[in-house]
Order: C-alpha cells, then structure tokens, then sequence
C-alpha cells in the first residue's frame, strides 16, 4: 500500500501491540493522521490519568513512524457533504467523525486502516482488511 489514514481504534491496536496493525504501517510508504482522529485520541487522554504519558506515546509513535497530520479543507468538506447525504439517503447514518474521515481517506487516495465495520457503507473508500 502507498498511503494509508490511520483511524483511532487502529492506532490502540498498535499501541497493543497487534503485529497485522504495525505490519501494514511498516509496508506503507506513507503513514498518514485525520486531526479528527487527534481530536479523539486527544478527548480519550483528557478522561484518562494518564493524559501526558499518552500524549508523549502519540508523538513517540508519530515521530517512529514519520506519520503527517493532513489537513481538512474546501475538498474534503465537499467530498463530508457528499458521503453524508448518500448515507442519509440510504438510511445508513454513522459517527459524523468518521464521515470526515472517511472523506479525507479519498480525498488523499488513501487506504483506511480500521477496525469499524460501518465504514464499509462509504461508496468509494478503500479499507484495509485485517
């Protein structure tokens, strides 16, 4: 795989030490991060006891990994607005988190490393498969 966006449940599995997770980042020429998905590792800190071990951990592993935080804009929002509606439509609504995701995910041409299975009603997304 080229590219491939990190979601938060993938980033716990590396963080447990599942090899097929740390595998397919190893294979990856790019490793790539939603703030989206930082806005809920950030959240999860918050409620923990743990908050700034668990943030040095996040920029250890961003560091190790060379991982780049992309950017949300004009592009990816149309494309949010888009999946949106057609999961509306379908009947198939999901976290609006992983809408923006998702959108980034094809936006970039990436593939979405994940563990959730709703994201499989996002026509156009390439999912990783354990």
């Amino acid at each position: 795989m080229k590219r491939v966006i990190l979601d938060t449940n993938a980033y716990r599995r590396v963080s447990d030490n599942y090899k097929s997770t740390i595998t397919v980042l190893e294979s990856a020429e790019e490793v790539c991060m939603s703030p989206v998905v930082l806005g809920e590792l950030f959240a999860g800190f918050k409620n923990g006891t743990r908050e700034s071990k668990n943030k040095a951990a996040l920029e250890f592993f961003m560091d190790s990994y060379g991982i780049r935080t992309i950017e949300i804009g004009r592009e990816t929002s149309e494309i949010y607005a888009n999946l949106k509606h057609i999961l509306e439509k379908k009947g198939r609504p999901i976290p609006v988190n992983d809408i923006w995701i998702a959108a980034q995910a094809i936006e970039t041409g990436s593939v979405l490393v994940t563990y959730d299975d709703h994201f499989k009603y996002i026509p156009g997304l390439r999912i990783w498969n354990e």
